[in-house]
């Protein structure tokens, strides 16, 4: 149950990396800068253990795969990708006595398990509630703002219901954490405890903010797709859609992925500011204010990722897309 438990977490969580991004993971935090990634967790003992990696996104090694939206969803996936990884390493260092005991074939179910429940209650569970309480299956606008109200709706409630449980206070803690050090160096300030504790624990380019915009832009790309379906073939079915739904996750996502690069690189314009604000208020439920110790397990993430090139980027201020 506590795997189910983080593996949803890291789906909330998780989003597609601009210049400087990290996500929480359990006891610590990881870091993705150009070229490397770096996880570190703070074991029982107190000890702080990093991993470091090389990576470099299909983005930057085939441009063809740099194409607006198809990148989007290339992002996504390497994310998704990445954050399991992260997660099931820091679970080990966090919690050794249970790494122990853990099957690989039962944590590759209970990954498939976990990725299933997603789809099915905020695909699934939307579509059949707007199907079977509302007569507007062949209204493709009415449907699917109906759908994507209900969609919100749960979401909101799912955040709400798991961030009671112990293990989410503790991993949102770290996502503070996480979004306090990325401030610290996009500002171009020293990166010690001090300099991190005077910034907001909400970020534009969190995961969660990436969630709404992605549940918003749906709403809009299947009113047309919903559209061109009736036009085609007369009429659309319950499954229809959600065979439709499935399959236009990576065009929806990769939607989503550069109206949150644009909102990004201007979200000191007034009109964006207003249209990143629902994603920087639901971080009141997936961030909480971290502790000294778990700002320095997220500073060392960061340092420990840029390594020896920390010292190129570090005093000077970024935007999305700066470096990278």
């Amino acid at each position: 149950m506590r795997n189910f438990l983080r593996n949803q977490l890291i789906i909330l969580l998780t989003k597609s990396s601009i210049l400087v991004g990290g996500q929480a993971v359990i006891e610590g935090v990881m870091m993705r800068v150009p070229g490397f990634i770096a996880t570190s967790v703070r074991n029982p003992n107190g000890d702080i253990i990093t991993k470091r990696k090389e990576f470099i996104s299909l983005i930057h090694k085939n441009k063809r795969f740099n194409l607006p939206i198809l990148r989007g969803a290339v992002s996504l996936f390497e994310a998704m990708k990445i954050g399991f990884s992260t997660l099931q390493w820091s679970a080990d260092i966090a919690f050794p006595e249970e790494a122990n005991k853990q099957n690989k074939f039962v944590e590759f179910i209970m990954t498939v398990v976990s990725i299933i429940f997603a789809l099915s209650l905020f695909i699934f569970l939307p579509l059949g509630l707007t199907s079977w309480f509302f007569n507007a299956e062949q209204d493709p606008i009415l449907f699917n703002i109906i759908s994507g109200l209900v969609r919100i709706t749960i979401f909101l409630l799912y955040l709400f219901i798991i961030s009671k449980t112990n293990d989410a206070k503790r991993l949102f803690q770290y996502h503070g954490a996480e979004h306090k050090v990325v401030y610290t160096f996009e500002n171009g300030d020293d990166l010690n405890i001090k300099s991190a504790n005077q910034y907001p624990t909400q970020h534009p380019r969190c995961g969660t903010s990436f969630m709404f915009i992605v549940m918003l832009v749906a709403i809009l790309s299947f009113i047309v797709i919903d559209r061109i379906f009736i036009e085609l073939f007369g009429s659309i079915t319950l499954l229809n859609r959600f065979v439709m739904h499935i399959l236009f996750i990576p065009l929806v996502s990769g939607l989503g992925y550069e109206i949150l690069k644009f909102s990004s690189q201007y979200q000191n314009n007034i009109i964006l500011k207003y249209f990143i604000k629902p994603g920087l208020w639901l971080q009141n439920i997936t961030t909480n204010a971290p502790d000294d110790m778990q700002l320095e397990v997220s500073l060392e993430a960061l340092k420990s990722a840029f390594g020896e090139t920390l010292d190129e980027y570090h005093g000077k201020k970024h935007i999305a897309d700066a470096i990278g």
